[in-house]
């Protein structure tokens, strides 16, 4: 029986702004800040701002793309190294949350092991969440922190700090070709 959570009856999102999100704060770390730069973070805010709430909806579905699209490759990764994607990525990551409270309240932390158990069993993050409710303003940055952290994880995988990114570029690219 197909699930109301299926990825089919998702929308995508702005996944061009979510990933420009994501992308920024990759190229903050790896430069070695730690701290976000004040104009970029005005500079983000005010595009979000620009969106209206419509916009900045689809920006979270757009993160919640990423999600799926990320666990979905560690999937087929984990996969072939006969490997459980849920049992090798889930816990680290709410190991990592757990060291960040600032940014990702402990409350928070259910909500994103949910989105990741839910990506990572084929199922869409956004429509998981949304049988829950609107989204709460406390769990928007854990949602950007767990959508960088996966992506980190997949760039150490492959040793390369922008693999995350070129994957879902070139698969934004050929989508639009085809």
């Amino acid at each position: 029986m197909p699930s109301p959570c299926d990825p089919q009856h998702a929308s995508a999102g702005d996944v061009g702004a979510a990933l420009m999100m994501i992308d920024s704060r990759l190229k903050q770390m790896h430069d070695g800040k730690t701290e976000t730069d004040p104009d970029q973070q005005a500079m983000i805010d005010q595009y979000i701002a620009s969106l209206g709430p419509t916009g900045a909806d689809d920006v979270l579905d757009g993160a919640c793309t990423l999600i799926y699209m990320f666990m979905q490759w560690l999937r087929a990764v984990y996969e072939d190294h006969d490997k459980d994607v849920i049992e090798y990525v889930v816990p680290n990551l709410v190991a990592t949350m757990r060291m960040m409270p600032k940014s990702v309240r402990p409350e928070a932390i259910p909500t994103m092991v949910g989105l990741l158990v839910a990506a990572g069993t084929g199922l869409s993050p956004s429509l998981w969440r949304r049988q829950y409710g609107d989204w709460a303003a406390e769990e928007l940055t854990p949602l950007e922190a767990t959508t960088f952290l996966l992506a980190e994880h997949i760039n150490r995988l492959t040793d390369d700090p922008d693999f995350a990114t070129r994957m879902v570029a070139e698969a934004l690219s050929s989508a639009d070709e085809g």
